[in-house]
């Protein structure tokens, strides 16, 4: 009898320690956020904060050729480890010293894999980890996000795999997503409809393509990836068909880090705009020499057709050497570092070896070094790909940096472009701003010569580019990388009257939402996308944007409501920048801001730039004040519909 109790609890206790095995859970180090595993059949996991289940039976998986990693796992080990720590990035977007912080959980399985995960204070990141010896073909990885209400999802919806990345948001419900509309492109924002909001995106992307999401049908959502392309047809000079694809996402190494997904959870709305996710997941800086990389504004031509007028213009204005030095002199005047040459600086879109004889590049880049403006020049990605010894020739040219365009692709093949083009260009001292591109995941951290990406639907639209839809942008898309939007329009309507277009471009907007958006968006590259004649008219707006930096020592959010508004306070050195945006909902809003964040004992003078009374019908007005603040302060500010605040205190 006793040996049979003593069998039984022998029994008893190996359930126990294998449940144990099973079940598991890591907390933030505040110890908030929980993710709670059930390792079963496949490697569930919840995601809670402060016990609230936020995201239930999620799994996760990796479909391989020879088998699939996270079905049936066998658990053979775990490691949890704590990590504190800090470090500079190479172009401080939000900070200059970004805080690391989180707890590990490392969970080894029979079959050569792991799977990583790590608990922030305002967050949850997993990533598989694989060790086998032979090249793994990758057909596919399940990311399955359950829901355990009715949410409602911010998404950027595209028609296929092939988009530039600038559709308008849109706003559904979960429970509506069904598994026949439309995917998603990262980032995706969920509102819980309680305090909470998730965003979800990628960090670390390398040799693999980007990860869409689409919706199941049942409250949930799950990844789904563009496959390798195989053969390429002609499709005109800037892109290619598609002609044949393999039946797997990606063919790599089998021994690799897979990318992070990431889950920022916020109980405020502020945090996401503070958010540095992506850059303590990704890969940090591959570069030795970086003295040379100067983030920085620049002036473009493009939105304004290259069109400069008035008594001071006495040539025909137009792609042409008169017209570029015109913009070098306004760069020059008013300390922007550089001025991009969109297209047209070529004789061909095909070949950009030989420069077109009007516009006589060697010229422009012998008078920009005169008046310490450097070149940015336009390309397609297809003549890069077709000449990749350019990035030499652009270094003996003198050439500062590229602007690469109409990628329009994240398969497999065109990831490892962006890494290939940055690895090059940096080798030959060359910045990289990248158009018609997917968001950034990572890769401006490893090579931080690449200072922005497009991928959003930025003022180019025209009228369709709306503060309802941009008021969306420092919450998700600016949320996990640098952004180029393009701003600085000079001349703003609202919506109801717009009727802007080249070279007579105009933006919906007051001029103070303009003029706060160089404060609010993050870029290394940041655009002054109107006409010099229109920043010579308005001296006060232009010296203000110019003194605006690309790159911040502090971000801290001082009002924010997704989709609704956003008030910023950024800080360079000893100088504090406000920057506030709101949508076209309210006829004005008013707030009082809390200038706490100043250092006490110090006096400042608040220079503002203000919606005047009449901006909610006239974009065009606005108040320029000058004022005494100091720490403890609390201002009133008034922001009409579709308008803005910006100011700097010093």
């Amino acid at each position: 009898m006793k040996k049979i109790l003593l069998a039984v609890l022998f029994m008893n206790c190996l359930a126990l320690c294998l449940y144990a095995q099973k079940q598991t859970e890591l907390s933030s180090p505040d110890g908030a956020l929980k993710v709670s595993l059930n390792i079963s059949d496949r490697i569930y996991y919840d995601i809670s904060c402060n016990n609230d289940v936020l995201l239930k039976n999620n799994y996760l998986q990796l479909s391989l050729r020879d088998g699939i990693l996270g079905q049936n796992p066998k658990l053979s080990k775990q490691k949890r480890s704590q990590v504190k720590s800090e470090s500079k990035p190479v172009v401080p977007l939000k900070f200059s010293t970004v805080k690391d912080e989180y707890n590990q959980l490392l969970l080894t399985f029979k079959g050569d894999y792991s799977v990583e995960f790590r608990a922030y204070n305002d967050g949850i990141a997993y990533r598989f980890i694989t060790n086998k010896k032979t090249e793994a073909e990758v057909l596919g990885e399940d990311l399955v996000v359950n829901f355990p209400a009715g949410y409602l999802l911010h998404l950027q919806q595209p028609g296929s795999f092939k988009t530039a990345y600038e559709e308008p948001y849109t706003h559904i419900e979960s429970k509506d997503w069904k598994a026949s509309d439309k995917m998603a492109v990262l980032p995706v924002l969920i509102d819980t409809k309680k305090q909470y909001k998730i965003l979800i995106s990628e960090s670390d992307l390398s040799d693999y393509p980007c990860l869409f999401l689409k919706g199941t049908g049942t409250n949930g959502m799950q990844s789904v990836f563009p496959k390798v392309p195989l053969e390429f047809g002609d499709d005109g000079d800037r892109s290619v068909k598609l002609l044949r694809e393999a039946d797997y996402i990606a063919k790599t190494s089998g021994k690799r880090n897979y990318p992070w997904r990431y889950f920022v959870i916020t109980k405020d709305d502020k945090q996401l705009i503070e958010n540095t996710m992506t850059y303590n997941l990704a890969t940090k800086n591959q570069l030795q020499d970086i003295s040379w990389i100067k983030p920085g504004q620049v002036s473009w031509e493009w939105w304004n057709d290259a069109s400069p007028y008035g008594p001071d213009v006495n040539f025909v204005a137009g792609y042409n050497l008169e017209t570029y030095k015109y913009y070098i002199d306004f760069a020059s005047k008013f300390g922007i570092p550089y001025i991009i040459m969109d297209e047209g600086w070529a004789m061909s879109t095909r070949d950009p070896y030989t420069p077109n004889p009007k516009v006589d590049v060697h010229e422009l880049i012998r008078y920009g070094k005169e008046k310490n403006v450097g070149i940015v020049l336009w390309l397609t990605w297809l003549v890069v790909e077709n000449n990749f010894e350019i990035f030499r020739t652009f270094q003996e040219w003198g050439v500062k940096g590229v602007k690469i365009d109409f990628m329009d692709r994240s398969d497999q093949w065109m990831v490892n472009y962006y890494e290939r083009v940055a690895k090059e260009a940096a080798k030959h001292n060359i910045l990289v701003d990248f158009h018609g591109s997917f968001k950034p995941a990572g890769l401006e951290y490893k090579y931080p010569n690449v200072l922005s990406y497009e991928g959003v639907r930025g003022m180019e639209q025209m009228g369709g580019c709306t503060p309802d839809n941009s008021v969306y942008f420092p919450f998700m898309r600016n949320a996990v990388g640098p952004m180029d939007y393009t701003p600085g329009a000079m001349i703003s309507m609202q919506p109801n009257v717009y009727c802007g277009q080249r070279p007579n471009s105009a933006s919906i907007g007051t001029r103070a939402y303009q003029l706060a958006l160089f404060v609010i968006f993050e870029s290394g590259l940041q655009m002054l996308a109107d006409n010099p004649t229109l920043y010579y008219r308005n001296e006060d707006c232009t010296k203000f944007i110019t003194q605006v930096p690309t790159t911040w020592d502090e971000t801290k959010a001082l009002a924010a409501q997704v989709g609704e508004y956003t008030i910023v306070a950024k800080r360079k050195g000893d100088k504090w920048y406000i920057g506030g945006m709101t949508n076209n909902k309210e006829t004005s809003r008013e707030f009082e801001l809390d200038l706490s964040f100043l250092n006490n004992g110090k006096t400042y003078t608040m220079t503002s730039f203000e919606d005047g009374i009449n901006a909610g019908r006239q974009a065009m007005d606005y108040r320029k004040k000058s004022t005494g603040v100091k720490s403890g302060d609390k201002i009133k500010i008034n922001m009409a519909r579709n308008g803005g605040f910006a100011a700097v205190i010093e």
